[in-house]
């Protein structure tokens, strides 16, 4: 089969549940080794397009290509493994340690004996710097460890592309900085591509090469670009707002019409 040249690809896709469209025509492309967000405010259909993106719910018109396969009932368990995926609590099994929930996917998905497990495992909770909490019950951690441990997790069969919901809610500054850190490492280090849903104007302006954003009132996909280029050369109000929204926003540089670069660039 021949390589796919991107790791998602998105046409005319209509996006919502039986008798509920919650986007119409939706069309993007995620590149392989990139951070890709979803913006946009609530109940703009967000959260429901990853779950047609990991196959959740399926399209109630167009299609998605994850790593080269379309997102059928036929090739989604082959797309699951191409696959991870971090829920916005983090999802751990509170009755397991850290070290088994991490070692979980690799007991479902493999072979593996007992030890290689074991091995495997500890050596995600290295990459997420906690090595040191494996025997840890999940109510004994913070927040943002849940979080580390949840990326852990979505990271032990060595997937392609990770899928991350609203991974800095409820965490302070210097947390939400710490995993921002963490996805970049992540990306530079294994290649790996993300499709991150996300409201933090910080993050996004951190971690995102590039960015759609969704608008109910629309119920459609209103822009498509990096996100400095939305801030400083979007012609869409509803952008605009968005993403300059007080002192959220980061201060834009002072223009010099000698450069001949933009902005965006």
């Amino acid at each position: 089969m021949k390589e796919a040249a991107n790791a998602i690809e998105v046409e005319h896709l209509d996006a919502g549940y039986p008798g509920v469209t919650v986007l119409r025509d939706v069309n993007f492309t995620v590149r392989k080794g990139e951070v890709f967000a979803l913006l946009g405010g609530s109940g703009c259909g967000k959260s429901t397009l990853m779950k047609h993106l990991i196959g959740l719910n399926p399209a109630r018109a167009g299609t998605i290509r994850v790593g080269g396969l379309e997102m059928t009932p036929a090739n989604r368990a082959r797309i699951l493994r191409k696959i991870g995926v971090m829920y916005q609590s983090g999802a751990l099994f509170g009755s397991m340690s850290v070290l088994e929930n991490v070692m979980l996917p690799l007991e479902e998905f493999t072979r593996l004996p007992a030890q290689a497990r074991r091995l495997l495992a500890l050596m995600q909770l290295e990459l997420v710097g906690l090595k040191d909490a494996a025997d840890k019950m999940p109510s004994d951690i913070s927040g943002g460890m849940k979080k580390r441990v949840a990326i852990a997790r979505a990271m032990a069969l060595e997937p392609e592309i990770l899928f991350l919901d609203e991974p800095s809610a409820g965490l302070d500054p210097v947390t939400s900085s710490a995993l921002d850190d963490l996805i970049l490492r992540l990306r530079d280090t294994r290649g790996v591509s993300f499709v991150v849903v996300t409201h933090e104007l910080p993050s996004i302006f951190k971690i995102a090469d590039r960015c759609a954003m969704f608008d109910r009132a629309r119920q459609a996909m209103v822009a498509l670009g990096r996100p400095c280029e939305l801030r400083d050369g979007s012609d869409d109000p509803f952008v605009r707002r968005f993403f300059n929204r007080g002192e959220e926003a980061p201060a834009q540089p002072p223009s010099n019409p000698e450069s001949g670069v933009s902005h965006g660039e």
